[in-house]
């Protein structure tokens, strides 16, 4: 197994001793026993990150991407990491890139994602992006893309994450023209608009939905509409037929 000669020349003056180097040995060692219960506390902090990033990269060699980026980890080695999540990216693995950024805390390679995950039309991916770096412009953006690919579901959550009642409301009235009650009832509770949980009640109780209408009856805090449903219904009847 080739190890980084210079890498080797300078751990050799560190540890003393170049014929009898045990650092020729202990790439291959750490290599077998694996990273978990490694100790090295016997090296130096810059001996450490050295020995840490050889055996990163031996693992790369491997195809043993996770213990790669575990052994960049513990060398603190971001550049590395961002190189192992940009590989991902060209490979279209973007949670696992979104992973690898995040552990290396790259705000501008999870920005850079964010967008190519939305001009690829990758909605949730773009919001996990997005929402880790606190970019509410790229959140918009992303709502604004689940609603042209009519997910509205999608969008109530992007909304819901930048808590923008604004929106919720909105799509919310968009999914009662469209007699989407069940999602019209999310993005209403999400608002905390009891006025329209209120009326997505009205349209459970006319459609025979007893559970779903006295849940945003509940929630829309009407106790005149709850006590209706409980004093006139039995609760067989309430939960014979639910959707949320």
């Amino acid at each position: 197994m080739e190890l980084d000669k210079s890498i080797l020349k300078r751990v050799s003056e560190k540890i003393g001793g170049d014929e009898f180097n045990p650092f020729k040995k202990v790439v291959p060692a750490l290599l077998r026993k694996g990273l978990d219960s490694v100790n090295l506390s016997m090296f130096d902090d810059v001996t450490k990150r050295e020995l840490l990033n050889a055996v990163g990269d031996e693992y790369i060699k491997k195809g043993d991407v996770a213990e790669a980026i575990k052994a960049f980890l513990m060398s603190g080695n971001k550049l590395k990491l961002m190189q192992i999540g940009d590989n991902y990216v060209k490979e279209g693995l973007f949670n696992n890139a979104i992973d690898v950024y995040k552990l290396a805390d790259s705000r501008d390679k999870l920005r850079e994602v964010g967008v190519k995950c939305l001009q690829e039309q990758r909605a949730t991916e773009a919001a996990r992006a997005f929402e880790l770096i606190d970019d509410e412009e790229g959140l918009i953006k992303v709502g604004d893309l689940c609603l042209d690919r009519d997910r509205k579901d999608l969008a109530i959550e992007v909304y819901a994450k930048l808590q923008d009642k604004a929106r919720l409301m909105r799509l919310g009235d968009m999914c009662m023209r469209e007699n989407k009650f069940v999602l019209a009832a999310k993005a209403y509770e999400l608002a905390s608009d009891r006025e329209r949980l209120s009326k997505v009640g009205d349209a459970f109780l006319k459609t025979g939905l007893l559970s779903s209408a006295l849940r945003s009856y509940q929630l829309a805090d009407n106790k005149t509409m709850v006590d209706f449903i409980r004093e006139n219904f039995t609760e067989t009847e309430i939960t014979d037929k639910t959707y949320m």
